[in-house]
Protein backbone atom coordinates (compact mmCIF):
# COMPACT_ATOMS: atom_id res chain seq x y z
CA UNK A 1 0.00 0.00 0.00
CA UNK A 2 1.00 3.43 -0.29
CA UNK A 3 0.58 6.70 1.61
CA UNK A 4 -0.38 9.73 0.07
CA UNK A 5 -0.39 13.10 1.58
CA UNK A 6 -1.25 15.99 -0.32
CA UNK A 7 -1.30 19.91 1.44
CA UNK A 8 -2.87 23.11 -0.50
CA UNK A 9 -3.90 26.18 1.00
CA UNK A 10 -7.50 26.47 2.78
CA UNK A 11 -9.80 29.44 1.39
CA UNK A 12 -9.63 32.33 3.45
CA UNK A 13 -12.01 32.69 6.00
CA UNK A 14 -13.94 29.44 4.92
CA UNK A 15 -16.61 27.71 7.73
CA UNK A 16 -15.68 24.59 9.01
CA UNK A 17 -19.37 23.48 7.26
CA UNK A 18 -18.40 25.22 4.14
CA UNK A 19 -15.57 23.06 3.95
CA UNK A 20 -17.24 20.12 4.92
CA UNK A 21 -19.65 20.79 2.34
CA UNK A 22 -16.67 21.45 -0.28
CA UNK A 23 -15.46 17.92 0.58
CA UNK A 24 -18.58 16.13 -0.25
CA UNK A 25 -18.67 17.54 -3.30
CA UNK A 26 -15.70 15.36 -4.55
CA UNK A 27 -17.07 12.29 -2.49
CA UNK A 28 -18.32 10.60 -5.63
CA UNK A 29 -15.16 11.32 -7.80
CA UNK A 30 -13.18 9.40 -4.78
CA UNK A 31 -15.79 6.83 -4.69
CA UNK A 32 -14.89 6.04 -8.18
CA UNK A 33 -11.01 5.53 -7.76
CA UNK A 34 -11.56 1.77 -7.81
CA UNK A 35 -7.95 1.34 -6.56
CA UNK A 36 -7.99 4.12 -3.21
CA UNK A 37 -8.68 2.82 -0.08
CA UNK A 38 -9.29 5.34 1.98
CA UNK A 39 -9.18 8.70 2.19
CA UNK A 40 -9.50 11.50 4.85
CA UNK A 41 -10.03 15.32 4.44
CA UNK A 42 -8.13 16.97 7.23
CA UNK A 43 -7.81 20.89 8.19
CA UNK A 44 -4.89 22.10 9.77
CA UNK A 45 -5.29 23.83 13.12
CA UNK A 46 -4.33 27.29 12.03
CA UNK A 47 -7.27 27.19 9.22
CA UNK A 48 -4.16 27.71 7.05
CA UNK A 49 -4.22 24.54 5.44
CA UNK A 50 -6.18 21.69 3.90
CA UNK A 51 -4.70 18.07 3.72
CA UNK A 52 -6.02 15.18 2.54
CA UNK A 53 -4.31 11.40 3.29
CA UNK A 54 -4.92 8.90 1.06
CA UNK A 55 -4.03 4.79 1.21
CA UNK A 56 -3.78 3.85 -2.44
CA UNK A 57 -3.32 -0.07 -3.72
CA UNK A 58 -0.06 1.52 -5.50
CA UNK A 59 1.86 5.00 -5.99
CA UNK A 60 0.95 4.34 -9.51
CA UNK A 61 -2.62 5.21 -8.93
CA UNK A 62 -1.99 8.24 -6.76
CA UNK A 63 -0.21 9.74 -9.34
CA UNK A 64 -2.56 8.76 -12.01
CA UNK A 65 -5.42 10.55 -9.61
CA UNK A 66 -3.35 13.47 -8.65
CA UNK A 67 -1.54 14.22 -12.17
CA UNK A 68 -0.57 17.20 -13.69
CA UNK A 69 -4.23 18.24 -14.92
CA UNK A 70 -5.00 18.01 -11.43
CA UNK A 71 -2.78 19.73 -9.85
CA UNK A 72 -3.13 22.86 -12.41
CA UNK A 73 -6.55 22.80 -11.24
CA UNK A 74 -5.20 23.10 -7.31
CA UNK A 75 -3.08 25.69 -8.44
CA UNK A 76 -5.15 27.56 -10.12
CA UNK A 77 -7.85 27.48 -7.58
CA UNK A 78 -5.60 27.89 -4.41
CA UNK A 79 -3.09 30.21 -6.18
CA UNK A 80 -0.55 27.43 -5.09
CA UNK A 81 0.92 23.90 -6.40
CA UNK A 82 0.12 21.39 -4.15
CA UNK A 83 2.70 19.38 -2.41
CA UNK A 84 2.36 15.41 -2.35
CA UNK A 85 4.25 13.19 -0.34
CA UNK A 86 4.44 9.46 -0.50
CA UNK A 87 4.55 6.77 1.81
CA UNK A 88 4.88 2.94 2.07
CA UNK A 89 2.30 2.31 4.53
CA UNK A 90 3.67 -1.07 5.32
CA UNK A 91 1.40 -1.85 8.02
CA UNK A 92 -2.18 0.04 9.29
CA UNK A 93 -3.78 -0.60 12.85
CA UNK A 94 -7.38 0.15 12.61
CA UNK A 95 -8.29 -0.10 16.19
CA UNK A 96 -12.44 0.60 15.05
CA UNK A 97 -11.80 -3.10 13.45
CA UNK A 98 -9.36 -4.36 15.90
CA UNK A 99 -7.63 -5.38 12.56
CA UNK A 100 -4.11 -5.07 12.10
CA UNK A 101 -2.96 -5.13 7.50
CA UNK A 102 0.70 -5.80 6.82
CA UNK A 103 1.51 -5.45 3.13
CA UNK A 104 4.13 -7.75 1.89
Amino acid sequence: MIGELVKYPASSGISREDMIEDARSVIAKWQAETDLIRKHFMWSDDKLWCYGFYLWKSRQAAEKAHNEDWQKAVQERTGIAPEISYFDAFMILDNETGMVTVED
